[in-house]
């Protein structure tokens, strides 16, 4: 979870998922990067919890998954006694 969120290309993703479901082509249109990046970026979320595609005939919709966060701030909530 944390080491998906250290890249900042990944946490600009996760920021904008927040506001609303978007194809991967909307999503990746504010970076200067290559296709094959924003995938790699897209799978190091979805292997974190935190992203999940919908597949519409040759559209993949991408949805912030609320669960992959969850854990990071069960961690936190348990850090703070510290």
């Amino acid at each position: 979870m944390f080491k998906a969120l250290s890249d900042s290309t990944r946490r600009a993703m996760v920021e904008r998922l927040a506001q609303e479901s978007m194809p991967v082509a909307q999503l990746a249109e504010p970076f200067k990067i290559s296709a094959p990046a924003i995938s790699k970026h897209l799978r190091v979320l979805e292997r974190a919890g935190l992203l999940e595609r919908e597949i519409r005939g040759t559209t993949h919709i991408c949805h912030l998954r609320g669960e992959g966060l969850t854990a990071a701030r069960a961690w936190l909530d348990a850090q703070r006694r510290f």
